[in-house]
């Protein structure tokens, strides 16, 4: 759904998949500083909107998704997962609940399949949903910010779901566009599905332990998974956050490979151009490669922090006298 903020003056489309808002207004740097100072909102209007109501909805979210949501309390937001029977991340939802309803928002295109997917696991429960994207937008801001709601808006942390019609209006804020939402998403270390992730992705590889899952709590489409890495295992993959050379003009690109002399070792989720760290990118690489490496994205040399260690996983502790019994 295009938004009607793509029509002010200096506004430029981002790339899919959130073409249908503003990457930027002409200033991205002047944009990000403005954001982060509480002054000015981001357009992520292209995101989709599920609410779920009934006396049983959150012990039922509880059951199906990877996030404790059985003792959510009003007004507290958090992120949870949908996996698939093999622990790979199908979607991610960012939610609160208003006491009455979850309100959940998800990428792009999402919206419909979630829903559905939820409807077809009520049974007999008394829970409802509801894709309600073509009624509410959601914008984003950050710092200090605390507009005057209007009647009707649901907080979701420093996500606001807007109702549609009210848009226009931008809370009174400035307007900062998705560059600069992303180059702080980025320095936060946030990863972003269908960015950072990937058909394979399961949730120790990208940092969503605890974040968006909940290691002890009952049972769920994939926990199997889950508590066999945490306890046995580690993850195949990890996220990096990368300086990149800022004498390259050009960004690495979404999917660009990640090398170590010469051979492919992962692939480029998000990059940006943040106003005080300059080129910066999230990257996802095997587990194996060097802490200390110095690796190029797409060409561009690039120097990572640790996100996820690669000693992620293996919780489990073994008796060494154990260990040697079974050898």
């Amino acid at each position: 759904m295009r938004s009607p903020l793509l029509d002010t003056p200096g506004a430029v489309a981002a790339e899919s998949p959130d073409a249908d808002v503003a990457g930027h207004y002409g200033d991205p740097f002047a944009e990000q500083r403005a954001l982060l100072a509480g002054k000015a909102m981001v357009d992520r209007s292209n995101r989709e909107v599920v609410r779920i109501s009934g006396p049983d909805r959150l012990s039922w979210l509880n059951s199906l998704s990877s996030q404790k949501l059985d003792d959510l309390k009003p007004g507290q937001s958090t992120e949870t997962l949908l996996l698939d029977a093999q622990g790979r991340v199908e979607h991610h939802l960012v939610l609160v609940d208003d006491g009455e309803a979850v309100w959940a928002h998800v990428e792009p295109g999402t919206g419909a399949e979630v829903a559905a997917f939820l409807d077809k696991m009520r049974f007999m429960l008394r829970v409802e949903v509801a894709d309600v994207t073509d009624r509410y937008a959601v914008v984003s801001v950050a710092g200090e910010a605390r507009p005057d709601l209007p009647e009707g808006a649901v907080t979701v942390g420093q996500d606001i779901l807007l109702p549609r019609d009210l848009l226009a209006g931008r809370l009174g804020l400035g307007l900062a566009g998705l560059w600069a939402y992303e180059a702080l998403r980025i320095e936060e270390h946030r990863p972003r599905l269908g960015f950072e992730t990937d058909h394979k992705t399961i949730p120790h590889e990208v940092g969503w332990i605890g974040s968006a899952l909940h290691l002890n709590k009952g049972c769920y489409k994939g926990q199997e998974t889950v508590a066999r890495v945490h306890n046995l295992g580690h993850p195949p993959r990890r996220l990096v956050f990368l300086h990149l050379d800022g004498s390259v003009d050009t960004l690495p690109k979404h999917g660009a490979p990640v090398t170590l002399d010469g051979t492919e070792v992962g692939f480029v989720g998000s990059s940006a151009r943040h106003h005080e760290l300059g080129p910066v990118a999230l990257a996802v690489v095997k587990r194996t490669v060097p802490v200390d490496a110095t690796l190029e994205a797409a060409g561009v040399a690039a120097s990572q922090e640790v996100i996820v260690p690669p000693d992620a996983g293996r919780n489990v502790q073994i008796d060494p006298s154990l260990r040697r019994r079974i050898r």
